[in-house]
C-alpha cells in the first residue's frame, strides 16, 4: 500500500528542524504503528529516502536532508510529488554488509546493539555507512562493538568517537 500526494518543500524558522515535507494527517496516520513512524518516501518518482513521520502541531512532516535536496535540485517552495509506504526494514535504513559480517562474528556485540533503541541503531548504522570505503567501515564497526562490550551495552558517543579515532589510527 502507498499514497500519492503532491506537497511543497518548507523550511522552519528554527534551528533544530530544517527543510521538510509537510504530510497531511490522513496519509501520516495511515503508517503510524504505535511508536513506529518509519516510512519510505519516494520524492517526484525518482528517488526513494528511509525516513519517519515527524509530528509537527497538527500535521506530521518528513525531514529532507542537503544531499536529497542538492540531488534533486529542491529549494524551498518547490512543489513536489510524493509517494509514501511502510518501511518494513529491520532498522529504518540499509545495513551495511560489512556492518552485519561483524555482527555475525561478535555475538556479544550484536547482543548489545540489539538491546539499543532503534534511534541508536539507525546513528550506529549511519555512523559505519557514511564512509563507503569498506576498510573504514570494519574500522568503525569494529570500535562500535567493542565499545558496546566494554560498556556493558551503555553507548557514550563522546567515549566511542574516541575509540573510533584509536581504531583508524592503527590501521
Amino acid at each position: 500500500m502507498a499514497d500519492l500526494f503532491t506537497t511543497t518543500l518548507e523550511k522552519f524558522d528554527s534551528n533544530l528542524w530544517g527543510y521538510h515535507f509537510p504530510v497531511p494527517a490522513a496519509v501520516a496516520e495511515k503508517y503510524i504503528e504505535g511508536t513506529n513512524r518509519r516510512v519510505l518516501c519516494t520524492i517526484n518518482n525518482h528517488l526513494t529516502i528511509q525516513s519517519a513521520l515527524m509530528p509537527s502541531g497538527d500535521g506530521w512532516f518528513i525531514l529532507v536532508n542537503e544531499r536529497v535536496r542538492k540531488k534533486l535540485g529542491l529549494q524551498a517552495g518547490n512543489r513536489v510529488e510524493i509517494s509514501i509506504s511502510k518501511d518494513h526494514s529491520d532498522y529504518g535504513m540499509e545495513m551495511p554488509e560489512s556492518f552485519h559480517v561483524l555482527m555475525d562474528q561478535d555475538p556479544e556485540g550484536k547482543a548489545y546493539f540489539d538491546q539499543l533503541t532503534p534511534g541508536k541503531k539507525r546513528n550506529l548504522i549511519y555512523i559505519v555507512g557514511k564512509v563507503k570505503n569498506v576498510d573504514s567501515q570494519l574500522r568503525k564497526g569494529m570500535a562500535i562493538l567493542d565499545h558496546l562490550k566494554e560498556a556493558e551495552g551503555t553507548l557514550d558517543f563522546k567515549v566511542l568517537n574516541q575509540k573510533i579515532k584509536a581504531y583508524n589510527r592503527h590501521r
